[in-house]
Formats: C-alpha cells, structure tokens, sequence
C-alpha cells in the first residue's frame, strides 16, 4: 500500500544536547496549536492529518488514543482535542513503517542499545514476526502458523502459567473478548495498566462509597464551587481539562492546586479556541497553589478535616452535613474522635507547608456548598496511596459532597479505555457475580482463584513460573518497576506475545521465542469483515460509554483488528469444538455487544444506545441516588494514622513524571517545553538549595542510587537541573527511572508499585572508563 515517500525516522537521543530554560507560566495557546500541527503533517502528511483531526472526539469519528478525558454531550468544538492528542493520532497515523526489512538489518543485540524515543520513531509494524531460541533476528511468518504457535504453547503450558496483559487503550469489545479467553484457558492472571496507576484509587473507592469510579460529570466540573486538583498536571497529561476548569473559573469557581512541582498548567490557561487565548492574558487557574511535599497528601487531608470540624463546632449546622451523615454514612463517630486534635509540627514537617496556608485552604472548603476533589498518580503511587484516598473521601462526606451538582469524587484517568477495561473484566481479583454471568453466558467454568498483577507477574517471571506472556497493546518492561529484574524474568518465558502498533522495548527483551502481531490502531478502518466495516466503543474518565470508529486506510494490508487477533488465538488454542463462538463475535462486533448486555449490568440495549449521538452513561448510585454500595449500603467513614514520606539522611524522596512530548512508554519528540527542558531525558529536578546541600552544581552529572529494605538500586548518568520543586522532594522522568523501584516498594492493599516514593541519593558520575576500571578490579578482588 503507497502513500507516498515516508518521512525519515528521527535520530537517536544525545543526552549531551540537553538545553534548560526557564519553565513557563502558563500552557496552551497559540503555540499549541503550531506544534500539534507542526508533529501532524511531519508524520502523517496533510491529507490523512487533516482527515484524522476533523474526526477526533466527534461524533461518528474515533476517541483519542490518550487520555480519557470526556467531551461535552451538548455542543463540541470542531477542534475538539489538545496539543497532546494531536501527537497522539499523528503518533498513530505516521507514514513511516516497519517491516521485513527492518527486522533483517536490525539484531536484537542492536536493538537492545536503542531508546524507547528511536524504537518508537521507526513507524507502525506492517507484518508479523517471529523470533526463535537462539536466532538473532525477528523474521516474517505467516498469520495462520503464528495463531497455531500461540495454541501449541498454551495447550502445552497449564492455565495458571500464562498470563495475560492488558494496555489502556483496549475498546471494549476487545477487552472482554481477551478476558473470555483467559478465563476459557482457566486463569485470572490479567494483569493491566490500570495497576500501575489508579489501582489505589479502586482501592479505596470500593470499601468506602461502593463504586471504584469517580461519582462526578463533566458538568459538575462547570459547575463546582471549589475544585483540588492533587497530585496531578492537567496541562500535559489531560489538556482538555484545562477548557473545563476554565468554565468554572468563568461561572465563579475556585481552584485549590496541590502538587510538588510548579506546573504550568496549574496556573494559567491560554485556549487557542477563544479572543483571550490568543491575544490575551488567558484565564488563572489556581486561586490557591500549596506546594506539597512528596507524600505529604495525608496529612493534608487530615488537617482539613481537623478544620472543617473545629468550624463546625464554632458554628454549628453550618459546614457538616449531618443529615447526609445520619442517613446515609457510618463510622462518624471514630472519625470524628480521631479528628478532633492536630499535632501542627508534624502534619507542617509532612506536607511541607504552613498552618496558615492550609487553614486559608480549610477556609475555602468552609465557604464551598458544593466542592471536587480531583487526582491522579501524584496521590495513587504512594506506600500509603489508600488511606491517603479513604482521607479524601472522608472530607467529602462530611460536607455531603456526593449525589448534588458540582460535588464529587475524580479520579482522573490516564489512558483512554483504562476505566473500561476493567468495565469489561480486565481485573485479576473478579467477584462471583461477574464469573457466574460469564459461566451462564457462555457455558464455560471460570476459575474462581485470584491471579496475578503486574507486580505479581514481575515475580512470576523470576521464579520462572509463567510460560506464555501475551500482552494486548503496551509496553510491559518499561511500564512496571524494577526495570532490569522484570527485563531479565521477561526472557526467561516460553513465548511472549505482543499485540502492538509500533515497536517497542518489550519486543527487545523478548522470551525464548517471541511474536509480534501487528494491529489496526483507533484512527484505523475496520471494514474487512462479512457485514462491512465495524466500530468499537469505550468508556472515559467519568462512565460515559460511546462508540468509536476509524476512517483511515491502514498503512498495511496485513494488519488485523485486535478483536479478531483474540478470536484466532482462541480458536487455534482450543479448536472448533469450544462452546464460544469466537468467530462470530469477530466477524460481527453487534454480537460481542449483545452478550456483554447480558453478562454486564448497566449494558442494557447496548447496540441501540452506543449508537446514539452521545452514547450512555452507566449506573453510579453514588452520583445518581446518593447511595453507596458498600458492604454495609452506607458510605464509610474511616480512621487511618498518619504517615508520610521519611528519606534516610542524606536522601531526598524521588518521583518520577512525565514529559510534555510524552504519552505513558511513548515519545513524541524530545521538548518538555513547560518545564523548559529540551533535547535529553536522564535528568533529575532538583530545588537548589539541595543541590547545594548534597555538594553539587547544577547540570552536574551524577549517578543515582535509590535505597529501600537496605538494597540498593542504580540508574546512571543522570544531569542534575536546579527546579523549583519541593525542598527535600526531586523529579525524573518514567520511565528512566523506574530502575530505581524495588519490586517491593508498593501501595498497601492495591500493590501498586512506588513510582512517587523512592529515596535516592547521588554520586558523581564515573564515566564509562573508571566504571569498567573499577568493575574488572572487583571481579579481580572476588578471584
């Protein structure tokens, strides 16, 4: 298939052109525009650039492959996207491509020393291919003898030793269709990305309001009185969020910014949709900024609910709503008892902030009637991630902040379908209700045994315990912590399997023998099927459910939908017999949406009301009858003790972050231009009086090592920039360093790794030279 000439692939990342300016102020505008367009037609040409963006986020067109954020479902703009999204879909639609070629010039051995961003900037994989034990290069084989690969390997293998990933941006026809056949092999090993990031949310949300979604709309957003946004940098990671903060600010709303790292998107917002955007001073977003320690989230929430009681006593009937508490809530009392006195020192040495800050914020809650709560990984990644979230919705409660206009709890998610994937099944821990509407459904038996998740998956590779890995989109080595001990698990199994788009660092560090199967991606058509072109659906950040549908020719005749991907690795595992009829769902996906409104509540009519103009929403008791389904039908008060972040001497407590240019594993160019860095990644932000304080200058390079449990972990080579962080906090960029994360250093209950919680501390950097030097004369020593 021709396009025409493709453009050429970027080079490779040369750390040593790294630039520092100064970060800006305020995100979007003009500027925003240029460079979205600019990325666009470099990779995609104008026509399919114009073809695609046209049809972003409208109705009838195909939901932005980045993050979930919602759209109106009254009128949309006709550039309804951001800058990032752009990137996004260009990403997606580039003319570059991957083929037989490549995978004969190219070994794994040199493969291995290539960058994500170079990987990534080779174009879309047009083929599939296969690896062997012992071979050097991937080759091509044929989509028949790769689908039986996959069946030999599973039938040879037992359920509980394959293992199934599952990326975000999974439709929801897809997902359930991929948990069906895990489930049909008789594993619940279904790890996702959803574990990685707002498991602790989930975690928290279920036990306490009885849903593990966030309870608000996109018009309580316009219409709240007071909005936190913790934890989280709307300006690069949910751009479109910005538009709605915006429309509270303009109906009268405030904004409360929580965050350790001074982001430009928190502060002022330029929209190059509006007079004001483009030749005006935009719009001020945070009323309030507190400047968070790293981990001090807890005790910040505790402090307000401290506050909000004492104003309570002070003048009561006036801030808690003790009618909503009486009626609808248990576990007041010990909340209320735990509450009642504050040890100032400590919760100011926790969160880094003062008394007075945090009482005019109380203030600001005090004088709210209907107030959000919004977050992301910045509160999800943390040893104490659940109580931190549990303390949230405790001030939420008090105030009867659930099931009123403009009131709620957001998680906001990254991915487009994350929240959807799990929807549909996508979780290692299913309840009996969901297994027993599959086993009625489709005549099969679900095993009821708990599986893996992604963490537990590392650890099954390193015990050599898992044969088969297959992953649905992603980039498992480089999304999960621990970096070189899940790399060297990953190529110890059997076959690993990876459903992608594009190359990546998980086909590098391949099992013993290795598939890569290419597939259509979101802005792709979907039309080779008995009855015609299909469509998918998804579900965003606040349960909106509509369809999504690609207009774009393919780039390869080769290519496959990933639904009819997990339909013939299904019927190659378990032959023509099997009760499921794999292949009529992937021929026809009106099928696969007819059982799924069988099996899943709230899919009711599903094929007649995703092809409405703005799809459905599903149930929220919470948000919709002000109920909860708890497993006492009240919302839960809870107690948690304080905690924070606590570095050895000499250490300072690390995040990690991403980059303006950067979607999760996938980089769109080299230019965190917020934050004024350019041209490299391995940095380190840190506030300058530490960098001071640890004896080092600026842009100096250096070494990390991160400490946890008394084990050391090193990443090297690293530039230390002064930043106007947090004192006593640093930032790095995900995933360098995600080498720095224990396998163990988790969230309690949700087993979400510690991304937001490392303690490093640095030393300079030896060079390649005095390493190799120093290496040999200790293996000289141990002989």
């Amino acid at each position: 298939m021709k396009f025409g000439k493709q453009p050429a692939p970027v080079a490779d990342i040369n750390e040593d052109n790294l630039e520092v300016h100064k970060p800006k102020t305020e995100a979007a505008g003009v500027k925003a525009v240029m460079v979205a367009l600019e990325r666009a037609v470099a990779q995609a040409g104008v026509t399919r650039t114009a073809q695609s963006l046209l049809r972003l986020n409208q109705r009838g067109g195909f939901d932005c492959p980045g993050c979930a954020w919602p759209e109106s479902d009254k009128k949309r703009k006709a550039a309804e996207f951001c800058e990032n999204g752009a990137k996004a879909v260009a990403e997606e639609n580039t003319l570059r491509t991957v083929g037989a070629e490549f995978w004969a010039k190219h070994s794994i051995a040199e493969l291995s020393e290539k960058t994500e961003y170079w990987l990534g900037n080779q174009g879309r994989l047009s083929e599939p291919v296969v690896i062997r034990e012992g071979e050097t290069h991937y080759s091509p084989i044929s989509w028949n003898d790769a689908f039986e690969l996959i069946g030999e390997h599973v039938r040879a293998s037992t359920p509980d030793r394959c293992v199934f990933y599952t990326s975000g941006r999974t439709a929801n026809e897809t997902a359930f269709l991929y948990q069906l056949f895990a489930r049909s092999i008789g594993t619940n090993n279904l790890p996702d990305c959803s574990n990685m990031c707002h498991e602790s949310s989930g975690s928290a949300l279920n036990p306490t309001i009885g849903i593990g979604k966030g309870t608000v709309s996109l018009d309580d957003i316009h219409d709240a009185e007071l909005i936190f946004v913790v934890g989280q940098n709307p300006g690069t990671n949910h751009p479109r969020m910005l538009s709605a903060l915006k429309e509270c600010k303009d109906k009268g709303g405030k904004v409360v910014a929580v965050n350790p790292l001074p982001e430009a998107g928190l502060f002022n917002f330029r929209d190059p949709q509006t007079l004001s955007g483009v030749v005006g001073g935009g719009t001020p977003l945070a009323d309030e900024y507190l400047q968070i320690k790293v981990g001090g989230d807890l005790a910040l929430f505790q402090a307000l609910g401290h506050l909000l009681l004492e104003a309570e006593e002070k003048n009561p009937g006036t801030v808690v709503d003790h009618s909503f508490i009486a009626a609808q809530t248990d576990g007041f009392d010990a909340y209320r008892d735990a509450r009642r006195t504050l040890d100032w020192d400590e919760t100011e040495t926790a969160t880094g902030l003062t008394r007075e800050q945090i009482e005019k914020v109380a203030g600001m809650l005090v004088a709210s009637k209907a107030s959000i709560f919004c977050w992301a990984l910045g509160v999800t990644q943390q040893p104490h991630s659940v109580d931190t979230i549990k303390e949230m919705v405790n001030v939420l409660l008090l105030q009867g902040n659930f099931g009123k206009p403009g009131a709620g709890a957001c998680p906001v998610r990254g991915h487009s379908n994350v929240q959807g994937d799990r929807t549909m099944g996508i979780w290692e821990k299913p309840g009996e209700k969901l297994l027993s509407a599959i086993d009625a459904e489709f005549g099969i038996t679900s095993p009821r045994h708990h599986g893996y998740d992604a963490v537990e998956s590392m650890e099954a590779f390193e015990r050599d315990e898992v044969d088969v890995f297959v992953s649905m989109g992603g980039n498992f080595s480089l999304a999960c912590s621990d970096t070189e001990t899940l790399e060297a698990g990953m190529q110890r199994i059997g076959l690993t399997v990876h459903i992608s788009t594009k190359p990546n660092r998980s086909h590098i560090v391949h099992g013993r023998t290795s598939l890569i199967l290419p597939t259509l991606g979101r802005t792709d058509k979907d039309d080779k099927h008995p009855k015609g072109a299909q469509f998918l659906s998804v579900e965003d950040s606040m349960s909106v459910v509509h369809s999504t549908q690609g207009r774009l020719t393919p780039v390869s005749e080769h290519l496959l939908a990933e639904p009819v991907i997990v339909a013939r690795m299904a019927e190659a595992t378990f032959g023509a017999d099997h009760p499921v009829d794999w292949r009529g769902m992937a021929e026809d996906y009106d099928v696969i949406r007819d059982h799924i409104e069988r099996v899943l509540p709230g899919f009711e009519d599903f094929n007649a009301r995703v092809r409405t103009k703005n799809g459905f929403v599903l149930p929220n008791p919470p948000r919709d009858t002000r109920s909860f389904a708890t497993d006492i039908g009240r919302g839960r008060f809870t107690v948690s003790p304080l905690e924070y972040l606590t570095p050895p001497k000499g250490h300072l407590v690390l995040q990690t972050m991403r980059s303006h240019d950067q979607y999760n594993t996938t980089f769109y160019g080299l230019d965190d231009r917020y934050r004024g860095i350019s041209d490299g990644r391995r940095v380190i932000l840190i506030h300058p009086e530490d960098l001071a304080e640890a004896g080092f200058q600026d842009r100096e390079l250096v070494d990390v090592v991160s400490t946890f449990q008394g084990v050391d972990r090193r990443a090297d080579k690293f530039r230390l920039v002064a930043y106007p962080t947090a004192k006593g906090c640093a930032a790095a960029y995900f995933p360098e360093a995600n080498a720095l994360v224990h396998k163990e250093n988790v969230a309690r209950v949700s087993n979400t790794p510690g991304f937001k919680a490392m303690f490093v501390r640095f030393e300079p950097h030896k060079g390649e030279t005095a390493a190799a030097e120093e290496s040999a004369s200790l293996q000289a020593s141990a002989v």
